[in-house]
């Protein structure tokens, strides 16, 4: 059991992470008509950028999941960074260590 137990806590993790993202409904228009969004990124400039230089540009591609909000869509790319920065130090901790550890046992064949 301890062996899946790690497992089905990360699972569990990643649901309670997942499941309120496709819950949330987006918000409504503004009076204007345009969509709330506080945090426009790059993303956006560039979707406006494409569109004021070539006006009938059609995307060939949908994305999976529409975030309901930019916070939303900010909360997953901070999440992927982290998971990416966690994965790099985990990297370099390991070889650090793995590397340590060989040096010591060159050492200690040579005395």
């Amino acid at each position: 059991m301890k062996k899946y137990q790690n497992l089905l806590l990360l699972m569990a993790v990643l649901a309670l992470v997942a499941l309120p993202l496709w819950i949330v409904k987006k918000p409504a228009p503004g009076p204007d008509g345009s969509q709330a969004g506080i945090f426009a990124g790059a993303d956006d400039k560039a979707r406006d950028m494409v569109g004021s230089i070539a006006p009938g540009y059609k995307p060939w591609a949908k994305p999976l999941m529409e975030p309901p909000s930019g916070e939303i869509g900010s909360l997953l790319f901070a999440l992927q960074a982290a998971l990416g920065a966690g994965f790099i130090g985990y990297y370099l901790g390991v070889s650090t260590t793995r590397a340590k550890m060989r040096r010591e046992l060159d050492k200690e064949a040579r005395c």
